[in-house]
């Protein structure tokens, strides 16, 4: 086998940290950067890593966590999970990346108009899935929640990577410029007004053994719910992958807020 994913768990720490920098990237997506003493140190091992991250509640003004200590953040916040995707862990700097569903929700409205300065709480992460080794080739494939991870596995990739990348998103707007490897196709699919995972499902049923990459390959699904049922069935029933070294998740559920994805 090329490579193995190594499960690490980790001390579970909670920080505050203030929001010092807001980049949006479509008009549904947008980058935070975050700042604060109690970041230096912070590492994530795995791409698929979850933090909590705590936001005031919806009655709270937008620095109501300002001055709190990490423990008091966690027991008045209300908390969503996310994935890093960059951070100076001798600087005390983290950026994170929020999708938004309209006016829906604690997270997307405040990632949207919290001011600069802010206090948010955030803990985690408390395990990592650590891929050691390099892959034969490279399955990936998510919705727009899923985009943090599957950067962070591209990031990963070496230059001469071979597979595709296939990403879910509402519109042609929404695309993101992401460079992959020369050998790496990247696909956008676009849903329009479909459901959630619905179009993301349909690609997934199109593919074939024929569409499998070569060797001993590391497969990621990661979407909303529904995309396990179609991640499975390529997975595991066409392509014939070993369990122990494939991930299909569930980000998030539609209609439950306090949905938590596994670990």
């Amino acid at each position: 086998m090329a490579f193995s994913l190594t499960r690490s768990p980790r001390e579970l720490v909670f920080r505050t940290a203030r929001l010092t920098r807001r980049e949006w990237l479509t008009s549904s997506y947008v980058r935070l950067r975050f700042e604060g003493a109690d970041l230096r140190g912070f590492g994530s091992l795995g791409s698929d890593d979850h933090i909590r991250v705590f936001f005031p509640d919806s009655e709270s003004a937008p620095d109501a966590l300002t001055g709190l200590d990490p423990a008091a953040v966690r027991s008045v916040g209300i908390s969503r999970e996310y994935t890093p995707l960059s951070w100076d862990a001798e600087a005390g700097i983290l950026d994170l990346e929020f999708v938004l569903h309209g006016d829906a929700g604690i997270a997307g409205p405040w990632a949207a108009t919290a001011p600069v300065g802010a206090t948010v709480g955030i803990g985690g992460p408390r395990g990592s899935l650590v891929l050691d080794g390099a892959p034969d080739g490279w399955f990936l494939a998510g919705d727009e929640s899923a985009l943090p991870a599957i950067k962070r596995f591209i990031g990963a990739m070496t230059a001469d990577a071979v597979g595709q990348v296939v990403v879910e998103i509402p519109d042609a707007a929404s695309e993101q410029d992401l460079a992959t490897p020369e050998g790496v196709q990247l696909r956008w699919v676009h849903r329009g007004r479909a459901a959630e995972g619905s179009t993301l499902g349909l690609a997934l049923d199109a593919l074939t053994e024929a569409d499998r990459p070569a060797g001993d390959i590391f497969a990621f699904i990661a979407a909303e719910q529904s995309v396990m049922k179609p991640g499975r069935a390529l997975f595991f029933d066409r392509w014939g992958l070993d369990p122990a070294t494939a991930v299909v998740k569930g980000y998030w559920k539609r209609g439950e807020a306090e949905y938590h994805a596994p670990h």
